[in-house]
């Protein structure tokens, strides 16, 4: 089993790239191939002894820029680092696809490339949130703005499988991100996504609100790409918040230095559990391979946890196992497919 790597993908490429690639190798003898531009990578390798570890490198001549389209990419750009990279996949010459380069780009080629999943509407992008009680998916943070009720079914569907038998939670709660916990909130898109799940047998919980995102009550929120990335960005910008709070505060009040001072081992235990490197990336469910993308500033440790989840999703599966729920539930689906169409039917004859 191999992990491509995009080695030219993100702020601080090939950096950071190789160094992630070398921990990954060292610390858990995973197989990476850095494709990218052989002569930069292999000047960077020259700082590791790499000597015994499972590095290799494949030349790919041309880099995607972050201002760089999806499209053009697709249609115009052939030789880059991250399309040779999901060309390894395609072939079978890796088991997995890591990326901190253009997000877009990333998720454009996954899916004309790999293609999606058997039963896959859309792919969604699932980020994993600490809480006090472990971890929770959200899904989507961002591949699908605008959705209908039968997508973010799958979605809980997707996210279900990938709590499960990725971070082993044996019945993972899910719940439909929305304003309010009652039955009336929300609006048209969620209620009917609630009505479905309500149907499942999953262990479906109701409507949630963004304080449960971090509260660890569910294990898996769902939410359509828009709302997830505001989500998402609101979550990733706590940590900073609270650091410079603290900071402010003990530099301001002697008192507080003290306690600053008395705590900061608490403080750096929740730095880590808060830090997204310890994270890796978010995989893109609902294509047909391994694909984690990944913070354009990565560091070395964000790209070799990023390394290891893909090898993880690979290892343990997890699209064997996504297919398989979305066949156990393909009545349900049918059901909610049709329930659309109404609506759809219904909005129509009033217009």
């Amino acid at each position: 089993m191999k992990i491509a790597v995009d080695a030219m993908g993100g702020d601080f490429a090939p950096q950071n790239i190789v160094e992630g690639a070398f921990l990954a190798a060292k610390e858990h003898a995973t197989r990476v191939v850095l494709v990218g531009d052989e002569d930069q990578i292999s000047k960077e390798l020259t700082k590791y002894p790499i000597s015994k570890l499972p590095i290799f490198i494949h030349h790919a001549p041309f880099v995607v820029a972050m201002h760089d389209s999806p499209s053009t990419v697709i249609r115009k750009m052939k030789d880059t680092s991250i399309k040779v990279a999901f060309d390894l996949a395609k072939e079978g010459q890796v088991s997995g696809v890591v990326s901190a380069g253009n997000s877009g780009a990333a998720m454009g080629l996954a899916m004309y490339i790999l293609r999606k999943l058997e039963g896959v509407e859309r792919p969604a992008i699932a980020t994993i949130h600490p809480t006090t009680k472990g971890n929770t998916v959200l899904i989507d943070s961002g591949g699908n703005v605008d959705c209908k009720p039968f997508h973010l079914v799958q979605f809980a569907m997707m996210g279900d499988a990938y709590a499960k038998y990725i971070l082993g939670k044996e019945e993972p709660r899910i719940g439909v991100l929305s304003n309010g916990e009652e039955e009336g909130k929300g609006n048209e898109l969620t209620r009917e996504v609630h009505d479905i799940l309500s149907e499942t047998d999953m262990n479906y919980v109701g409507y949630v609100e963004g304080r449960d995102l971090n509260n660890g009550e569910v294990d898996v929120i769902v939410c359509d790409g828009f709302v997830g990335n505001v989500a998402l960005k609101v979550s990733e910008g706590l940590w900073e918040t609270i650091h410079a709070i603290l900071k402010w505060e003990a530099h301001d009040n002697i008192r507080a230095k003290v306690a600053y001072f008395l705590m900061r081992r608490a403080i750096r235990r929740l730095e880590k559990k808060l830090d997204y490197s310890e994270y890796g990336g978010a995989p893109l469910l609902g294509v047909n391979g391994n694909c984690v993308i990944c913070h354009g500033s990565s560091n070395a440790k964000a790209i070799k946890n990023a390394i290891l989840l893909a090898s993880n999703l690979a290892k343990n599966r997890l699209n064997e196992h996504v297919i398989e729920e979305l066949k156990q539930k393909q009545e349900l689906l049918r059901r909610g497919q049709k329930r659309q169409e109404k609506v759809s039917e219904s909005v129509k004859s009033i217009h």
